[in-house]
């Protein structure tokens, strides 16, 4: 079913377009946490990524960012970046999800916090 749909939606997978150019030009290098694949042309000059899931750019980690946008030459399974011990780990964008952060107080919370440091003023 998956692979009917790539020749009608662009937006669940890898097109048609794009599963032919990858296998006529795609070399693989790695792979990262997620499952999402990374290719380079064969002269080395396009680079791109095959989403596993849901196709969202935040989904690409900071050092496999790095890679596609040619800030260094090495992919990180060749060459990986040193992390700091205070860094956290890489998450997704959840923004505009039901996953997405929500403060103390905002509207969106199932149950609003109650607050007791104000009294709401009442007309007369």
């Amino acid at each position: 079913m998956k692979f009917l749909l790539s020749f009608l939606t662009w937006w669940n997978s890898q097109t048609l377009n794009t599963r032919f150019f990858t296998w006529r030009n795609g070399v693989k290098v790695g792979e990262d946490a997620q499952g999402n694949v990374y290719y380079r042309s064969r002269d080395g000059k396009k680079r791109w990524v095959i989403f596993n899931g849901e196709m969202e750019a935040s989904r690409v980690p900071p050092d496999w960012h790095g890679w596609l946008h040619h800030t260094w030459d090495e992919p990180p399974t060749d060459k990986p970046l040193a992390h700091k011990p205070w860094e956290k780990p890489h998450h997704e964008n959840m923004t505009g999800t039901d996953a997405a952060y929500v403060p103390a107080g905002s509207l969106r919370r199932p149950a609003p916090v109650e607050r007791r440091d104000y009294e709401a003023w009442q007309p007369e």
